[in-house]
């Protein structure tokens, strides 16, 4: 995945959030324990932080340095800032060589860093949705096949939207009962 598909996926969480910015956010975001305003901050610091290790390249850890969203933020400022951080994740990963690794649980290229950001923003604007409950709203299928192809190789086949939410424990897929634990491989060898 490329930085054009992180600005896409964040242009989503923005068409879908923003004509409800003016709500409630303290509500807790789909299932998360987090509310809708929380997850859409932990978005912003996650695709930071992808953008940083792209950058910084370190190959242990990742680097000592978190987004802090203030606490008077209004939801449309969290969203902004998600949009910022994800154009800083976006330029890190299409400027990086394809060869640059950074650690995400062993070592990750920039193609992993952008899926993981796409699942990032596809997913919990997915919670805030159901938060809110904003009915009708889904992840776009061909970002959602991205994401399974490089994060979930091990993904069964079938819509590609109600793969990835069972592959994240978010929903059933058919008759296979929700996920209570899951992860991605972003790492590449």
């Amino acid at each position: 995945m490329t930085g054009t598909d992180v600005r896409a996926a964040a242009g989503e969480m923005t068409r879908a959030l923003w004509p409800v910015a003016d709500r409630g956010w303290t509500v807790r975001a789909g299932d998360l324990d987090w509310s809708c305003w929380t997850t859409a901050a932990h978005v912003a610091h996650d695709l930071l932080g992808y953008a940083g290790q792209v950058t910084g390249r370190p190959d242990r850890d990742y680097l000592p340095f978190d987004l802090r969203v203030r606490p008077d933020a209004t939801a449309a400022d969290v969203l902004t800032v998600v949009t910022a951080s994800a154009g800083l994740l976006a330029a890190a990963v299409d400027n990086a060589d394809p060869d640059t690794r950074a650690w995400h649980w062993g070592p990750c290229d920039p193609g992993g860093f952008a899926a993981m950001g796409v699942a990032e923003i596809l997913l919990h604007t997915h919670d805030i949705t159901r938060g809110l409950e904003l009915v009708g709203w889904c992840p776009p299928p061909e970002l959602c096949v991205g994401v399974l192809n490089r994060l979930f190789p091990d993904a069964p086949a079938g819509d590609p939207v109600e793969v990835l939410l069972w592959m994240t424990g978010r929903a059933t897929l058919g008759d296979r009962p929700r996920r209570t634990g899951w992860s991605w491989r972003a790492a590449v060898e």
